[in-house]
């Protein structure tokens, strides 16, 4: 079979489609036909060994899982004596984690990991692009920040993977939502249902005189000492990407009280996939794919993303 391998970090160019050996399921294990998966910001970080504080999971000088991938969206082609929860020929999507390994034709998981049946009215690439960004949000907005009806929320970077999926489901619970994005994308977090949108490059939402409850950083390109003016008394900075100071400024504003930081890491998606899916179904969630790519183009969707100016998602097609 073909998979992308990488051997050590680097530009993009250090991803090479190569053939490798099909892997054979164990006892607890299901054997996945990819279709789809995705090129996100994670995973141009885990391509360059970034941070490096990360390197103590993925290798210290070099990667020890050298496929790498995170969302994945396929067909179970056969499972293992001890599975119980799939069969075979069932339509999946879902998420490796720390495996890795999507970039490739096949992939062998534990039945255990973060995999959902598909959504049944969208298609593979649809699938694979409604795992990571939709899962992170949802766990963001619902167990991080316990967004509630009524709140008034900002959401930074908007038009991203994340961000695209934040502004829906913010509305979804009943928040008032502002997004916050690049001219070329404003009309685009309107038709998500933003209720206001603030253009960036025309406006430092960081100097306004709206209050809010959270402000939601989907991208790590504001800091709380930024906003801290435009959040409420007991706001809530909430941000995915997370740092050494960030960690400090959590434990340091979780003790003196009022506006706080609150970060954190989903790591386990199986309800959180199974919730996405019932909206997704119900066409109450619409999933943005800016462009896609086959496999064999791994570098140049790579060296896109890397860019930051995506809108939704990249998609890798697997024949």
């Amino acid at each position: 079979m073909k998979a992308v391998i990488y051997t050590h970090y680097g530009d993009p160019d250090v991803l090479q489609l190569q053939e490798v050996t099909k892997p054979i399921p164990q006892n607890n294990e299901l054997l996945i036909k990819i279709y789809a998966t995705t090129v996100t910001p994670s995973c141009c970080m885990v391509r360059q060994g970034r941070p490096l504080w990360g390197r103590l999971i993925l290798g210290l000088t070099k990667p020890t899982k050298q496929t790498p991938g995170i969302e994945l969206a396929g067909e179970i082609e056969a499972v293992g004596r001890d599975v119980k929860r799939f069969k075979k020929g069932d339509q999946i999507y879902g998420f490796t984690g720390f495996n890795l390994g999507s970039y490739a034709e096949y992939i062998c998981l534990p039945e255990s990991s973060s995999l959902a049946l598909k959504p049944a009215n969208i298609s593979y690439e649809e699938a694979a692009a409604a795992v990571d960004g939709a899962s992170t949000a949802l766990y963001f907005l619902r167990q991080k920040a316990q967004l509630q009806k009524g709140q008034k929320i900002l959401i930074n970077g908007a038009s991203g993977s994340i961000g695209t999926y934040a502004v829906q489901l913010a509305k979804h619970f009943g928040a008032e939502v502002t997004a916050v994005c690049s001219t070329k994308n404003v009309e685009l977090v309107k038709s998500l249902g933003a209720d206001h949108v603030i253009d960036y490059t025309q406006e430092d939402f960081t100097n306004g005189s709206e209050l809010y409850d959270i402000v939601f950083d989907t991208i790590g390109k504001s800091s709380f000492a930024r906003c801290k003016p435009v959040l409420k008394k007991n706001g809530i900075y909430l941000l995915t990407v997370g740092s050494l100071l960030n960690v400090a400024l959590m434990g340091w504003t979780a003790l003196m009280g009022g506006k706080r930081v609150v970060s954190g890491m989903s790591v386990e998606k199986n309800e959180a996939l199974r919730f996405i899916r019932e909206l997704i179904e119900s066409e109450k969630l619409k999933i943005i794919i800016d462009r896609c790519y086959s496999l064999g183009q791994i570098v140049e969707a790579h060296d896109y993303v890397q860019k930051g100016h995506k809108k939704g998602n990249v998609v890798i097609t697997v024949p």
